[in-house]
C-alpha cells in the first residue's frame, strides 16, 4: 500500500483532508502536527518518510498569523519557506512527490484581472514573501512538486473569518467590514477535495508530467463586506447592521492585496476539476457549523 504522509492536520485544510481521506481507502494515511512531525527538522522527515513508504507528503502547515509574521520574520520563514525546502528534499531522495499550498499573498494585489499562475509573484508582506520562497524552494530540490495556490480559507475547524463574523453577528448590534478587498472564499472541504484528486492522479499517471504550480479557490468573487453579508444571511443573524469601510479606516500591520483573485483555468483544464460557487461552499460550511 502506497502510504500518505500529511503535515499540519490539526488545521483548517489539515480536518478536512482527515475527513475526506476516506475516500481514497487504497491509501494509508499518516496525519502528523507539530506534536508528532517537526517540519523543520529534515532528519525527522526523512526517517518518517523512509520507514512508512511514503509515495506524497501533502503539507497543509504555515505559519499563517499574517499581522504577527511582521515581527516574527524569522519563525515565519522556517516553517513558511525551510520547512517545505525540507519536505521536498527528503521526498526526492525516497522518490516520493510534494502537494504544497501556498497563497494569493504571493501578489501584491494591484492587479486589475485574476492572477494566473505564470504572472510575476510581487508579495508585499512578511507572510506573503516567505510563502513564495517556500515555494521556490520546494521546487527547487524536488521535480516532483506541485504548489497549490489560494485564498481566503475558511472551514467548520480552527479560527476563521466566517466563524469569527457569526460570533461577532450574534454579540453586536453593528459591524464595519472592509469593502475595497476583492477576492474568492474558499471552503477548505472544496480544496481537500482537489488536493486528493490531484495526489490521486500524480500516484496513477507517474509518467505523466503535470507538476507546477495551480490555483485554487472556489467560483466567484466577492469584498469581505459582502461576504460578511452572506455569513449573516445563512447563519439567520438579523440584528447586526453591518457597514462597508474602507481599507484605510481599518489599520492592519500587515499590507492585504485590494485584489486577490485567482484565475483557476489550469486546474479545472488539466485535472477536470469542478469548482463549486463560492456562496455554494459558506452553505455547506454554515450548515456544518449548525
Amino acid at each position: 500500500m502506497k502510504n500518505i504522509l500529511v503535515t499540519g492536520a490539526y488545521g483548517q485544510l489539515g480536518n478536512e483532508m482527515r475527513i475526506f481521506s476516506a475516500n481514497y481507502p487504497q491509501y494509508g494515511f499518516i496525519f502528523t502536527d507539530v506534536d508528532t512531525l517537526d517540519i523543520c527538522d529534515l532528519e525527522a522527515i526523512e526517517k518518517i518518510v523512509s520507514s512508512n513508504n511514503i509515495a506524497y507528503i501533502i503539507n497543509c502547515a504555515a505559519y499563517t498569523a499574517v499581522d504577527k509574521a511582521e515581527d516574527n520574520e524569522e519563525l515565519c520563514r522556517k516553517l513558511n519557506a525551510d520547512a517545505p525546502e525540507n519536505l521536498g528534499k527528503a521526498a526526492d531522495k525516497y522518490k516520493a512527490g510534494v502537494i504544497h499550498v501556498s497563497t494569493d499573498y504571493v501578489f501584491d494585489g494591484s492587479s486589475n484581472r485574476p492572477y494566473s499562475e505564470d504572472m510575476k509573484t510581487c508579495p508585499a508582506s512578511v507572510y506573503g514573501k516567505t510563502k513564495r520562497e517556500g515555494e521556490e524552494k520546494l521546487m527547487a530540490v524536488c521535480q516532483k512538486s506541485f504548489v497549490i495556490r489560494t485564498a481566503w480559507l475558511y472551514s467548520e475547524f480552527g479560527n476563521n473569518f466566517v466563524k469569527t463574523m457569526i460570533k461577532l453577528g450574534k454579540e453586536r448590534d453593528t459591524l464595519s467590514v472592509v469593502f475595497d478587498q476583492i477576492g474568492t472564499p474558499t471552503y477548505a472541504a472544496d480544496l481537500a477535495k482537489a488536493i486528493l484528486q490531484i495526489m490521486d492522479y500524480a500516484i496513477n499517471n507517474e509518467n505523466d508530467n503535470k507538476y507546477g504550480i495551480y490555483h485554487y479557490t472556489n467560483e466567484g468573487v466577492c469584498s469581505w463586506f459582502d461576504f460578511t453579508l452572506k455569513i449573516h444571511e445563512l447563519s439567520n443573524i438579523t440584528s447586526c447592521k453591518v457597514s462597508p469601510i474602507e481599507s484605510k479606516d481599518y489599520p492592519v500591520k500587515a499590507p492585504r492585496p485590494y485584489y486577490s483573485v485567482l484565475n483557476k483555468s489550469k486546474i479545472k483544464q488539466t485535472f477536470g476539476i469542478a469548482i463549486p460557487h463560492w456562496e455554494d461552499g459558506l452553505k455547506r460550511c454554515i450548515e456544518g457549523l449548525i
